[in-house]
């Protein structure tokens, strides 16, 4: 399964956020520095409407979510990159991930201690990212001279990641993220098969605002001073998304039964805290894709990565599937709701008969036909 690092300064509510996430209470969460030491991980389903709306057609008993990991990652400090801190830990935890969540303070308290004594979201992103770059310059220039010999030797491979290395090591240098640079698809595919570097992992920033600022920042993002800020600087330096939570506001709910939660929530003037929104942002950054089952038995979500081909999708039910492929029935989720019944799509020519080389698309309700 796939894995999500939640990362931040200390004291930004990664630890808060992680509980809310999970639905529990194992991340310590706490008013001072270092709090987490040893990750936390949790699996959190991914919200997904789609389920209920096909159980009624379906008749389903149950229905089933796909899920995700989220590791809760030790607060970061100026420094890391040498080991300040818990800076070692923190880059050898960091690396073990697949995408990044980095969490951002938003909201002015004063009884919460920042560990520069001020709130400054940019800064504290900037910070994060400078410890991140500075680790991957390290270990560029540590690959590039033990790589250096054998290029010269005519070795192909070892000349392809020398190469790499001396077209990132200036991007980086420039105070830009890895995955920012402009690599054709063979140097792409070099960097995400061997170099795990920390700035070349997708990553998405979650602006933790107040309770009390949480409706007005759902709606209206921009008007919020810090998170227009962030919003800015994600955009422009990383080409990446940005999410409004109140990880306070969700971790009121974890005790809560989910018509109690809705009444909290209805009560406080917003639709969600922002954290199903999150969960399903970080599942389409990771590249991830669902595709869906139904029938009277059970209404199940399937996880897979953009791109997948019919027999690949089929697999992740059963290898048998995968392997006695034969053809996938496919209607998309859309259609079928619009007209109501399988027997409906079918009639309206919405329901179709694919082959080996049909890509999933995301939302698709599908039936394989195997034989082993």
């Amino acid at each position: 399964m796939l894995q999500a690092g939640i990362v931040g300064m200390p004291n930004v509510g990664k630890s808060t956020l992680f509980n809310a996430l999970t639905r529990t209470r194992k991340a310590q969460a706490a008013n001072f520095p270092f709090c987490t030491i040893d990750p936390n991980v949790g699996i959190v389903t991914v919200p997904d409407e789609r389920l209920a709306t096909l159980s009624k057609i379906s008749g389903s008993k149950e229905l089933i979510p796909t899920a995700i990991e989220f590791v809760d990652i030790a607060g970061l400090v100026e420094g890391a990159s040498k080991g300040e801190g818990l800076g070692n830990k923190f880059l050898a935890n960091i690396r073990e991930v697949d995408a990044i969540v980095q969490v951002v303070r938003c909201f002015e308290n004063d009884e919460i201690i920042h560990e520069l004594g001020s709130v400054d979201p940019t800064r504290d992103i900037e910070i994060i990212n400078s410890e991140l770059i500075l680790a991957d310059l390290a270990a560029l220039e540590k690959r590039k001279e033990s790589r250096a010999k054998k290029a010269k030797g005519g070795d192909k491979e070892a000349a392809a990641e020398v190469a790499l290395c001396e077209k990132l090591i200036p991007h980086l240098d420039a105070g830009k993220p890895a995955i920012t640079a402009d690599l054709d698809d063979d140097e792409t595919k070099l960097l995400n098969r061997e170099f795990q570097l920390l700035t070349s992992k997708r990553t998405i920033f979650a602006c933790n605002v107040s309770e009390d600022e949480l409706s007005d920042a759902l709606e209206n993002p921009g008007a919020h001073p810090l998170v227009a800020k962030v919003q800015a600087y994600a955009e422009e330096a990383h080409g990446a998304e940005t999410v409004v939570i109140s990880a306070r506001i969700e971790e009121e709910l974890i005790d809560l039964s989910e018509e109690e939660a809705q009444e909290f929530l209805t009560d406080m003037g917003v639709p969600d805290s922002g954290v199903s929104s999150l969960i399903q942002a970080v599942y389409h950054l990771l590249g991830l894709r669902t595709y869906l089952t139904t029938g009277e038995k059970e209404t199940r979500a399937w996880t897979i990565r953009e791109g997948d081909k019919a027999p690949a999708a089929a697999g992740v039910i059963h290898t048998d599937f995968e392997r006695g492929f034969i053809a996938a029935e496919v209607v998309h989720f859309d259609d079928l709701v619009e007209l109501g019944s399988k027997a409906a799509a079918r009639d309206g020519g919405k329901l179709r008969i694919e082959g080996k080389e049909y890509v999933v698309k995301d939302g698709d309700v599908i039936e394989f036909r195997f034989n082993v």
